[in-house]
C-alpha cells in the first residue's frame, strides 16, 4: 500500500488545497486547533497559510524555511528541512523522501482520521530526533493522502486533515517565494535584524 500510495505522489508535480491542523497532548495537554491552505511543489517547495485563528505562513522555496508569525511581527529564516533527516512531516508530500523506502508502514487505525480512509501508521527506518512515527489516511479508490499525523517525542499529536484537493496545476517557483514585509524582526540562525 505504501509503494502504491508513493508510486502515485511520483506522477504529482504539485498540489493545493484546504486543511484543518490539530495538536493535542504533550506536556501540556492541550488541545489545538487551525485552519488555513496547503500548496506543495515537488521538490521540496511548501506554502503552509494559516488563516484562523491566527495568522501566520510556513514556506519553503527549496532552500530556506521562511517562518513567518504575523501576530509577532516576526519572520525566522532558517536552511530548508533536510530529506536526510526526516524534516517536517509533510516533506514526503513534496517529494523529499520515499513511504516504501524510508518507512515500515503497518495498518493501524488512527485517531482523528475520517471513517472510509485507509490508514497506515509510518515508523522511520532511521530514529528522528522530533517524532516517533506519523500516520497517513489514504482514500482506497484513488490512494491519495486526505490525512497525516505526526506523534512527537512529548506524546503530543500533531494531524492534518486535508479537503479540496487539486493536483498538477501549474503552480509556478513564484508562488513559494516569500517576500519579507516591512517592519518585522527577522530571526537568521539565531541572528536579529529589522
Amino acid at each position: 500500500m505504501a509503494a502504491k500510495v508513493q508510486q502515485r505522489y511520483n506522477a504529482i508535480k504539485d498540489f493545493q488545497g484546504d486543511f484543518v491542523q490539530t495538536y493535542e497532548g504533550g506536556v501540556l495537554r492541550t488541545k489545538t486547533t487551525e485552519r488555513g491552505t496547503v500548496a506543495i511543489k515537488r521538490p521540496g517547495r511548501m506554502r503552509f497559510t494559516y488563516t484562523k485563528p491566527e495568522r501566520k505562513e510556513f514556506v519553503s522555496d527549496g532552500k530556506r524555511l521562511y517562518t513567518h508569525l504575523v501576530a509577532d511581527k516576526q519572520v525566522i529564516v532558517s536552511p530548508a528541512p533536510d530529506p536526510s533527516e526526516g524534516g517536517i512531516p509533510a516533506l514526503f508530500l513534496a517529494g523529499q523522501s520515499d513511504l516504501a523506502r524510508d518507512y515500515v508502514a503497518t495498518f493501524t487505525p488512527l485517531p482523528g482520521a475520517a471513517p472510509g480512509l485507509t490508514t497506515l501508521k509510518l515508523v522511520p527506518k532511521k530514529p528522528h530526533a522530533d517524532y516517533d512515527s506519523l500516520g497517513i489516511g489514504i482514500d482506497p479508490n484513488t490512494y491519495q493522502i486526505q490525512f497525516l499525523t505526526a506523534l512527537d517525542k512529548q506524546g503530543g499529536r500533531s494531524s492534518f486533515s486535508f479537503s479540496n484537493l487539486k493536483e498538477n496545476r501549474g503552480l509556478s517557483d513564484k508562488d513559494f517565494e516569500f517576500r519579507i514585509p516591512r517592519g518585522v524582526d527577522v530571526v537568521t540562525n539565531g541572528t536579529r535584524s529589522q
